[in-house]
């Protein structure tokens, strides 16, 4: 009997040695980082021989990771830079880069600052330096605390690329993550930091309670949209969207192209939304087609 047990126990683990089984390593931005979560939790539950390892650290961690080939996977919230394609050249590193949903950047405050609207001038000034207490923008008459990423965040480089267009002012204080923001505005009744959307609405289209979420103005003519408006951002109306990309390492293959065609596809656009951000366009939809996807 002993000797029977043995042998199932044996022809077992021949079996399940002799399964195909493949990890995926994801790393990189702390804006995607739940969401790829999501992402590949639901294709795991689908397909049990894939592993797939997600963890944030930033844009830049995820870049250079792929770079230094220790990821198959980058999240990003921003492009390369001009440095990392230099890099990535240099160590054959051929980038292919996906785009699998739009994020609408909020500008979120402790409620007691008083203020629910700013332009991009204004919030381009406030994080310069160059307006320092809210009373200046409307608000209570108490100095602006300032929150926002470490460099090597996209979310950092994205505002201070197209919203300052020059250096954050020397006492924001960067945070390690987009959750330690938020702890911290909720905490600091002069605060005011920046977010994903999909960190300020829930998966059933609740906003976050203990923050106010900033409406908008393009220019001081322009409708004021909050980036909880969910119907104005998808019409285009929201000044502050961004893609969301992931970057891979030559043409996508076995299970991670896999995974990449169900992000994609009906059932994975679907788990972008219901985390807060939003499908991608016709626009992305043709650059991923000539990649391959």
């Amino acid at each position: 009997m002993r000797i029977v047990f043995n042998l199932i126990i044996g022809l077992c683990i021949a079996a399940c040695s002799t399964r195909a089984y493949e990890t995926i390593t994801i790393k990189g931005s702390d804006t995607e980082v739940n969401l790829a979560l999501d992402l590949a939790e639901t294709f795991m539950m689908a397909d049990e021989s894939v592993s797939i390892a997600v963890t944030g650290g930033g844009s830049g961690a995820g870049i250079a990771a792929l770079i230094n080939q220790k990821c198959d996977i980058a999240n990003a919230s921003r492009p390369f830079k001009t440095a990392e394609i230099t890099l990535a050249k240099e160590r054959n590193i051929a980038v292919t880069p996906i785009i699998f949903g739009i994020d609408a950047l909020a500008f979120v405050t402790h409620p007691s600052v008083g203020v629910t609207q700013l332009t991009l001038e204004q919030v381009g000034n406030i994080f310069k330096g160059e307006i320092t207490n809210w009373k200046d923008v409307g608000g209570k008459d108490a100095t602006i605390s300032l929150y926002g990423r470490q460099s090597n965040s996209g979310t950092f480089v994205f505002v201070q690329q197209n919203i300052l267009k020059d250096e954050y002012a020397n006492y924001m204080k960067q945070m390690n993550g987009t959750a330690q923001i938020l702890e911290a505005i909720k905490t600091d009744p002069n605060s005011i930091g920046y977010v994903g959307i999909g960190y300020v609405v829930d998966k059933n289209g609740t906003v976050m309670e203990g923050i106010n979420t900033l409406a908008i103005q393009e220019t001081e003519d322009a409708l004021a949209i909050n980036p909880t408006n969910i119907q104005a951002i998808m019409d285009g109306k929201y000044a502050i969207t961004r893609p969301l990309y992931q970057y891979i390492n030559g043409t996508p293959s076995g299970k991670t192209k896999a995974f990449i065609q169900f992000e994609l596809s009906p059932a994975g656009q679907a788990i972008v939304q219901r985390n807060g951000y939003f499908p991608i366009t016709p626009k992305y939809k043709k650059q991923n087609s000539q990649n391959g996807l």
